[in-house]
């Protein structure tokens, strides 16, 4: 999801958001764990996302 896509949204569905890209995080780390993951790149994809998003929250909330 892009960045301007994020700024869209409220900070109540970017919450939401964050939420799910945490437990997708929890996700792969676990796969990661028990070799069960093919593409570790993925890792990297939702740290960043989750960054993006809370840098996004931060910056609506301080308006």
């Amino acid at each position: 999801m892009t960045a301007k896509e994020l700024q869209d949204k409220t900070v109540e569905e970017l919450r939401a958001e964050l939420v799910e890209l945490m437990k997708s995080q929890f996700n792969l780390r676990m796969q990661h764990a028990t070799g069960q993951l093919a593409n570790a790149a993925q890792l990297k994809t939702v740290r960043r996302s989750i960054a993006r998003v809370k840098t996004i929250i931060r910056q609506k909330v301080s308006k």
